[in-house]
């Protein structure tokens, strides 16, 4: 069975709702074959992304950063995935109150370094989430999910 990772900073309503339908996509019924684990960023270990096959990664942009959380585990995760994952699948969602473009820049920079390979466009999100930004949510978390899926 292939392995999702979720690795997310969820620290407000808006970026919650957005988390809640990335998971919604990614666990969907029509997806099989696919464990999707969920780590805030915090949490998450070098060995939690050793051991995934795929990631989705999801942090509000802080001053036109991503969140120290992620910031945190990219720095753990970094060298001893450098070259154990490279091609691996994933996913962003970015959420922020101005602006996502300094986040975004930074993530994207980090997993070209990683040589992971994105297989959906990024959700980007300013404001409160709209029923259409869920929609892009739950469709990033089933596309990268259903990558995975055997």
């Amino acid at each position: 069975m292939a392995t999702l990772l979720i690795v997310h900073h969820t620290p407000s309503p808006n970026v919650q709702a957005m988390f809640e339908a990335v998971v919604a996509g990614a666990t969907t019924d029509e997806i099989e074959g696919v464990d999707v684990v969920r780590r805030p960023a915090l949490a998450a270990t070098p060995s939690d992304a050793l051991e995934a096959d795929g990631y989705i990664l999801g942090t509000p942009a802080n001053l036109g950063m991503m969140s120290g959380a992620l910031k945190v585990f990219f720095d753990l995760a970094y060298y001893p995935c450098l070259d154990a994952t490279r091609g691996r699948p994933f996913g962003l969602y970015v959420h922020g109150n101005n602006d996502t473009t300094g986040a975004i820049r930074g993530i994207e920079s980090i997993v070209t370094g990683l040589a992971w390979e994105r297989v959906t466009p990024n959700v980007t999100v300013t404001g409160e989430p709209t029923k259409d930004d869920l929609r892009r949510c739950w469709e990033l978390g089933a596309t990268v999910a259903a990558t995975l899926s055997t």
